[in-house]
């Protein structure tokens, strides 16, 4: 998939696109605000260089057809205010994972929401998933909260092998 048929998504007051080299300092900023990322465990990208190297790991990815990752914008404006993506596929590209973050500044504004909803179905009608599974903290009470609202499940014993106080949702077809 190149940049060029990258689909985007169009909500009701958003708009999900490709994240550009442009984007860096918000990802910069997603990736390694304390707050953003409390109950998240993954690379910071605190200088221009590490973000750049984030969006390039990401353009590859896209362009091997291995993840979907959009930046949120609002449609009036081509800032980015948090991103979400549809990654880890099954070998048989049944199921997915979907992760996201948000800028604080736009939190408890049902923006989230709004992408989640967008993205699921996305995996669920132009990709075939059967399943989207999604990680989060528990302690991470608005994340399990934006889940559970968008119909995901908790999958009692499932376990992250890579954070121990992760809980795994998910959401069928």
């Amino acid at each position: 998939m190149t940049k060029h048929n990258f689909p985007e998504i169009q909500t009701e007051r958003l708009l999900l696109k490709r994240l550009q080299n442009t984007d860096w300092e918000m990802i910069s900023f997603l990736r390694s605000d304390k707050d953003v990322n409390k109950f998240v465990k993954r690379p910071t990208a605190e200088t221009k260089e590490k973000a750049l190297e984030f969006i390039e790991k990401i353009s590859t990815g896209i362009d091997n057809q291995v993840l979907y990752y959009w930046k949120i914008t609002e449609k009036d404006t081509s800032e980015m205010i948090g991103s979400i993506c549809l990654w880890n596929f099954s070998e048989d590209g049944k199921t997915a994972e979907v992760g996201y973050d948000l800028s604080p500044k736009y939190q408890g504004k049902g923006i989230m929401n709004e992408s989640l909803k967008s993205v699921t179905e996305f995996g669920f009608q132009k990709l075939n998933l059967d399943l989207i599974e999604a990680y989060t903290h528990g302690q991470n009470k608005s994340s399990k909260k934006l889940l559970e609202r968008n119909g995901f499940a908790l999958i009692e014993g499932k376990k992250d092998v890579d954070n121990a106080d992760n809980i795994v949702y998910a959401l069928k077809k």
